[in-house]
């Protein structure tokens, strides 16, 4: 076995790793889920397009802004990781270009052959019978050409505007047209309108399922759009380009307004990536470099369709339920399992926690609709990050609205990639004298907050869901996240506080149960590990567990540095990106790292402390990142209740700490290695099925 820990000799010049690289250290975890032959098949080909989805995210966002600083001539190495801006691209450069090679080779030599084994079949045009060459012949004519319209370049034909990840085909002609022209190139761009996966009759495919490309159609048909002229070549790219929004803080009035008008720009960004088809000719592949200002690093050649999410549509096509993750029946917490009494009974009994996907989302929907009905309650407030195009939760809070209840909504409208759809949401709700709020300008609203003001016998009563993630039906059955449903008191108390800070102006105020950023999060998170160093100082037990999408924050990991050297034993459940080092000796060597990629899009962020004994337990809308800290309204609340905090300690840590199938364990390096079983096969995800569905699943 490989000795991880680094001495004091051979540790690394800097402590942190970069966030960009990391980042795609967990693209080649999920890229090892494409990989398994564990995994049902089509599951397998959707893992491989997951992953090219989170690489244009990836170079729409992270990849803009090292752009951006070596646009601005920044040179200096960053002080944490030692990279300067243009070392950091080519660093990127390298892995993506090896990421994309993996991900071709598993798509050509592994899973369409396997695909091809059980009669579902993607046909190339060298493959088409002369029967389906009549076919495409015809859809093309009918459905395809009239709306493709070809631009021929030369100076009274500049090259068009290309949108953000749109399919496009550069053709390459010889001849003189009808005017005497000779033009040497034309683009044609395919409408987003057009479906990028066609489907073929059985009876003309010769397949239980058959498929054909748009680019195959277009393909075999280019030279129709150009009669009298020779193609020489026709190639597909793609051009993603920067799709961060910027909203000045001292000019925006409204910033719904200011927002609508941002989003129309979005696809039109600065270029930072090309996507070419590998037969492309060098020089077809220089202009396009050149016209796009990207250099010869920004250029990805594909042995293939130059956009792999398009098979993203294929699993959800076919009916092979043999090929997927087996269905499950996500359950219910045993306080609601079966239960006759209203919602609100229940919650004034005891607290009640939620772990999907593995329960069910639907008592917190029941939660709020029956809150529109409910002519005792009077006033509903709520924040919503993450909601999605159609979300019933947001028709309950029109109901509830049209019915008379004061409703309040913290819309954010800066939650990236979903701005058009809260736009909407903002005038839908604003319709029915809703109070939408866009939370505090310069700090996006991401905790996910719902409190119900009651009239109960006794008195106004605060009913209040605190979670991990969104409120987004859809997502909760697929991300594992915690949801509490309480009417603590205290908690009430300070939600209702919160509410009041967001939506008004004034000092903030010490809350008595809420860890609120940008005010105390980082600070009680910090003093809390510092408080464990202490008392493994003093020879008290000491000990941290915490789960989060990533771990970014300098001070907070030089507080685990100091903690480890104390002698406090550190678990670090880290799904994502983490700059932290475990195991350099003199450093971290009590600090271990897991990532747990599976099914499920592990979602949840959970920190707990022994705190002498106290074993406190908190969870939270925030990971330990900058922007958490110190750019978000987050929360993290704590879990009061022994039984509860126990289960999260059971379902949300020790599962994890005990996986060895999807664990994958961080190296000093910022490398991962992938834990093998030997005897018995914990696998967390299944284990938590089989647990809270009470069924045995794949």
């Amino acid at each position: 076995m490989t000795d991880t820990t680094m001495s004091p000799e051979n540790a690394p010049a800097v402590t942190f790793i970069n966030r960009e690289l990391s980042l795609l250290q967990f693209q080649r975890r999920v890229l090892a889920q494409a990989a398994d032959a564990d995994v049902p098949l089509l599951e397998r080909l959707r893992f491989l397009c997951i992953v090219s989805s989170n690489l244009d995210e990836f170079f729409e966002v992270r990849v803009a802004g090292v752009k951006e600083r070596i646009r601005l001539g920044i040179k200096t190495p960053d002080p944490e990781d030692g990279l300067t801006p243009a070392q950091l691209l080519d660093a990127i450069s390298t892995s993506v270009h090896e990421i994309i090679e993996e991900q071709y080779r598993l798509l050509n030599a592994e899973i369409l052959p396997a695909l091809e084994n059980e009669s579902i079949v993607v046909l190339r045009r060298d493959r088409w019978s002369p029967e389906l060459r009549q076919w495409v012949a015809r859809y093309f004519q009918q459905e395809v050409e009239p709306v493709l319209t070809p631009i021929g370049l030369d100076p009274a034909h500049p090259f068009p505007r290309v949108l953000n990840k749109s399919l496009n085909f550069a053709v390459e002609l010889s001849g003189e047209d009808a005017f005497g022209r000779e033009t040497r190139a034309a683009i044609v761009q395919a409408p987003r309108a057009l479906p990028r996966i066609i489907p073929i009759p059985r009876e003309i495919s010769g397949v239980d399922h058959g498929f054909i490309f748009l680019s195959s159609v277009v393909h075999a048909h280019v030279g129709e759009l150009f009669p009298g002229m020779s193609v020489l070549g026709c190639y597909q790219f793609r051009v993603t380009r920067n799709s961060d929004l910027f909203v000045d803080e001292e000019e925006v009035t409204d910033l719904r307004s200011a927002l609508k008008g941002e989003l129309q720009q979005r696809h039109y960004g600065d270029s930072v990536r090309l996507e070419v088809a590998d037969n492309c000719s060098d020089a077809m592949a220089s202009f396009l470099m050149r016209h796009f200002g990207l250099t010869e690093g920004d250029i990805y050649r594909t042995p293939g369709i130059v956009n792999l999410v398009r098979l993203m549509q294929l699993p959800d096509r076919i009916d092979r339920p043999d090929l997927t993750f087996t269905p499950y029946k996500a359950g219910l917490p045993a306080e609601l399992d079966g239960e006759k009494e209203d919602l609100f009974s229940a919650i004034r009994k005891r607290d009640i926690l939620l772990h999907h996907p593995f329960q069910r989302f639907t008592p917190v929907i029941d939660l709020l609709r029956a809150a529109a009905d409910d002519p005792a309650v009077l006033a509903i407030k709520m924040t919503v990050y993450r909601t999605g195009s159609q979300s019933i939760l947001m028709e309950h809070l029109i109901r509830a609205a049209q019915k008379g209840k004061e409703v309040t909504v913290v819309l954010e409208l800066m939650a990236r990639f979903d701005e058009e759809a809260n736009i909407n949401w903002a005038s839908k709700l604003e319709e029915v004298g809703v109070h939408v709020v866009y939370g505090v300008f310069g700090f996006k609203t991401h905790a996910k907050l719902l409190m119900l003001v009651r009239r109960d016998d006794d008195k106004l009563r605060r009913y209040v869901h605190l979670g991990t993630g969104n409120y987004h039906p859809r997502t909760t059955a697929f991300y594992t996240d915690f949801g509490l449903l309480t009417c603590n008191e205290a908690i009430g108390e300070d939600m209702a506080e919160l509410f009041q800070q967001i939506t008004g102006v004034g000092k903030s105020t010490r809350l008595t149960h809420l860890w609120q950023a940008p005010f105390a999060l980082h600070a009680n998170v910090v003093a809390h590990i510092r408080a464990e160093a202490e008392n493994a100082r003093a020879g008290r037990k000491a000990r941290i567990m915490a789960k989060m999408n990533a771990l970014l924050e300098s001070e907070v990991i030089e507080a685990l540095y100091d903690a480890s050297q104390a002698g406090v034993e550190i678990d670090l459940i880290v799904r994502g990106p983490c700059a932290l080092r475990p195991g350099v000796e003199g450093l971290s060597e009590n600090i271990r790292v897991r990532s747990i990629v599976g099914r499920f899009l592990e979602h949840h962020r959970i920190f707990f402390f022994h705190a002498d004994g106290e074993e406190k337990m908190y969870l939270s809308s925030a990971d330990w990142m900058d922007r958490n800290f110190f750019r978000r309204i987050e929360v993290a609340f704590p879990v009061l209740d022994p039984k509860l905090k126990r289960r999260v300690m059971k379902e949300g840590l020790r599962v994890y700490l005990n996986d060895n199938c999807m664990a994958w364990e961080m190296l000093p390096d910022g490398q991962y290695r992938r834990r093998s079983p030997r005897g018995v096969r914990k696998a967390a995800q299944q284990m938590l099925m089989d647990q809270l569905t009470g069924q045995t699943k794949r």
